[in-house]
This record gives structure tokens, C-alpha cells and sequence, in this order.
């Protein structure tokens, strides 16, 4: 095998995805086993082109996913570490290989010379089984990325860096996770992050800060740490698309629960807006006592933590027993103002899932280290689930995800502004 070839952003492993990818996988296993999907991909930053080379290295290494299968070691290490995997859905994964057919990566030139551009990708297939492309594509695209149009960065330093992060979060006392994997550098990045913070837990006294785990399943195996993760915009998505808006996020947690009765029970907030996940959230009391806790991933990260306990309070359920996860674009800076905030208000189960901040979090070489080199902003969505358009309205009103006609729809059922937006 040639070098161009070998250093492909091939994943190392199946496992090498975010653990809501396969608890999501085995939900749709149960619900909608024959449902068939649409994801597409969103390059949110229009001024950042890719290259035609980047697009073919791309291109070569989703053609080697077919090479990725569950291996009888990492089987069973599933199956003691994730006892809520049955076993039949383990039976499915073992099986399961990935089919680069259903995946459609078309380069759009954009220069004069052609040779740059912006790039379309869409997997289209059953549900079950194109859930997990969209992890695996992005942090394939991204290495690609930087590997041959913005090559202007090194490693060097990375390990300290990671490591000082780590520090300055134990000694903040924050409790957090590493959730990376998407917007990564490269794999190696993530390998580097994972061993520096790991390192520096081994090294932590006198705080009561911790790392929890990963949400990257293979990582989490490598490192002998715990993978994280429960639950994702797209299953309310689909959800809502199939069922319908009314009370769709009541019936999205009823059919989780379904699925996982005993555990995982963290429920994502923001899909088609906080506020309305609230109004169906107190309609069940005993269903929000049922649930360990919420996760915020859009909007003023600030407000959520005052509003969380007022909800609780309102439903005779003490806060401080409940776990609130925050996920949102977050730094060391960021993290330590909240977990501030969270000891003022008396909340005592706060964590953080803390992604391209360690994954992606590099310096130009030619700036000396002064200049930012930014990480690629982007999404893969699910788009459609039977013909049915699946959409999302961020905290953020004027950012939305999906087919036009349904997010007005959506928003004048919820009784949101309908001002003008910039869907993506």
C-alpha cells in the first residue's frame, strides 16, 4: 500500500463513532426497523472551499469503510461495558458492514481553475443502518481537510495543552467528558487528547473535578475509560417526522424509554427549542423523575441552569438530584463559569462535554502560534425518514435546520416568532 493511500482518514475501528450512534442504531432497530433515511451534509462557512485533491482522498477512504467490522474482542467488551445493549442488537452490529454505495459525494467547483470548491454528500439508505455515517464522514472529511488544503499547523504542543486543560478543569472541580469526535483535527488528535487527559486524572488531589469518559466508543476501549452518550437531535427528528409535532417531544422520550427502561435515561432539550421541550417535559411528572437529567446544547448556556431548577422545583422533584450535562461549544473558560453558577444555585450533578476545544484546537505555524487555525464548521443532518422532511429549530431562532415549508409549520404549532431565518 503507498503512503497517499495508507494515510487515508480511514476510521480504525467501527467503534471509532459517537455511543449515541449505536444507542440511536438500537432504538431504531426496535421503532423503525424498516424506515428508510436521507442524511445531508452542511458546510455552514461558505468561504471555506475544498479542494478537489481533498474531495478524492475523501472520496478513497469512504470506499474503505467496507473494511470495518465488530471484531469478537470489542464484542465483548460491549457487552460488559454497555449491558444495555441487547443481544440481539449486538448480534445486528457484528453484522453490520458499511456500504459506500449509499453515499453520494458530488465536488461543486467554486474557483476559476476549478480546483476548488464545495463538496455535497448525502447517505441515503435504511435508517438503521445509514445512522452510522454521519460521525465516521465528518471526522473522515475533516482529516482530509487537513491533510491537503489547510496544512498550515503541526502537533507540536498538543500534549501540554491537552494536559493543561485537563488541570485547569480539576482544579474548577468541573466533572466533564471528551466529545470530539466529529470536528477532529485527525485521529491522531483525539488519540493525543485522550492519553494527555487521562494522564492528567491519574494526577488530580485535593479537587473534585473528574473525567468521566469519552463519547468516542473506540477511544473509550483504548483508554480503558467509560463511553458517553445517550441521545441525539435526529432521534427527536425522525421521530417528530413520523408521528408528527403534537406533543412530539412526550412521545420521542416515551418511545426511548421503551428501549432503555433502566438507564441512559438524559434528555436533549433544544430540538425544537427549549422552551418547548419544557411545556411537554411537566406534563409527566413521574416520567421527569423517571429520567436522571437534561442536556443544553444551543442558546445562553447561562439560562438554562436557573431554568432547569425552577421546572424541577415546579414538579416537587429536588434539582440537586438531577444531572445536567452541557455540550455546547465550550472552553475551559466557559465550563468554569457554569459550574460556578451551578454551586451558586445549589445544582450538584453538572458535567460538561467538552469537543472541538481538545480535538480541534490548533495555531498556525506561519502566525508563529499567534493566529487561530480554525476548525471546519459543519454538519451532516438527518434529513428526511420516509419522504417526510425532518427539521430542527435551534435556541437560536434565526438558525434551522431542514425543509422550509415544516419549520414555519412547526413554528406557528409551538406558537415561536416567525421571523425570517437562515436555514441550513
Amino acid at each position: 500500500m503507498s503512503a497517499a493511500i495508507s494515510n487515508l482518514a480511514v476510521p480504525k475501528s467501527i467503534l471509532d463513532t459517537d455511543l449515541y450512534k449505536l444507542t440511536m442504531q438500537q432504538a431504531v432497530l426496535h421503532h423503525f426497523p424498516t424506515t428508510r433515511a436521507t442524511y445531508r451534509f452542511t458546510n455552514r462557512d461558505q468561504t471555506t472551499l475544498f479542494s478537489r485533491q481533498c474531495i478524492e482522498r475523501f472520496r478513497s477512504a469512504v470506499s474503505q469503510f467496507t473494511d470495518l467490522f465488530l471484531t469478537e474482542e470489542e464484542h465483548e467488551w460491549l457487552k460488559g461495558t454497555c449491558p444495555y445493549f441487547t443481544p440481539a442488537y449486538l448480534a445486528f452490529l457484528s453484522a453490520y458492514r458499511y456500504q459506500p454505495e449509499q453515499v453520494r459525494i458530488t465536488f461543486i467547483p467554486a474557483s476559476p481553475d476549478g480546483m476548488l470548491g464545495q463538496v455535497e454528500i448525502e447517505a441515503t439508505g435504511p435508517w438503521l443502518e445509514t445512522i452510522l455515517w454521519e460521525v465516521p464522514l465528518m471526522a473522515c472529511l475533516s482529516e482530509s481537510y487537513f491533510q491537503s488544503v489547510m496544512t498550515d499547523w503541526s502537533y507540536e504542543n498538543q500534549e501540554e495543552s491537552a494536559f493543561a486543560k485537563a488541570q485547569n478543569l480539576f482544579e474548577a472541580d468541573c466533572v466533564f467528558s471528551e466529545f470530539g469526535t466529529r470536528r477532529r483535527r485527525s485521529y491522531h488528535t483525539q488519540d493525543i487528547v485522550l492519553q494527555e487527559l487521562v494522564r492528567a486524572s491519574k494526577n488530580i488531589s485535593d479537587h473534585k473535578g473528574s473525567l468521566i469518559g469519552t463519547s468516542n466508543v473506540h477511544f473509550a476501549h483504548k483508554y480503558g475509560i467509560s463511553p458517553i452518550g445517550t441521545i441525539a437531535h435526529e432521534w427527536f427528528m425522525g421521530v417528530a417526522a413520523m408521528k408528527g409535532y403534537e406533543n412530539t417531544n412526550s412521545i420521542s422520550l416515551n418511545m426511548w424509554e421503551e428501549v432503555y427502561p433502566d438507564s441512559i435515561l438524559v434528555a436533549l432539550t433544544d430540538t425544537f427549542t427549549t422552551g418547548s421541550f419544557f411545556k411537554d417535559f411537566v406534563t409527566d411528572p413521574e416520567r421527569a423523575r423517571r429520567w436522571a437529567g437534561l442536556r443544553q446544547d444551543s442558546g445562553d448556556p447561562f439560562t438554562f441552569g436557573p431554568r432547569v431548577k425552577e421546572i424541577y422545583e415546579s414538579l416537587d422533584i429536588d434539582p440537586r438530584d438531577k444531572l445536567i450535562i452541557y455540550s455546547d461549544s465550550l472552553n475551559v473558560e466557559k465550563a468554569v463559569g457554569l459550574k460556578k453558577q451551578a454551586r451558586d444555585l445549589g445544582l450538584e450533578k453538572v458535567s460538561f462535554g467538552i469537543g472541538t476545544f481538545f480535538t480541534n484546537d490548533f495555531k498556525t505555524i506561519s502566525s508563529g502560534g499567534t493566529k487561530k487555525s480554525k476548525a471546519l464548521n459543519m454538519v451532516i443532518k438527518l434529513s428526511s425518514v420516509d419522504g417526510h422532511p425532518c427539521i430542527k429549530i435551534s435556541d437560536d431562532l434565526t438558525k434551522n435546520t431542514g425543509d422550509r415549508a415544516t419549520v414555519e409549520y412547526v413554528k406557528r404549532l409551538y406558537h415561536l416568532p416567525t421571523t425570517k431565518c437562515n436555514d441550513i
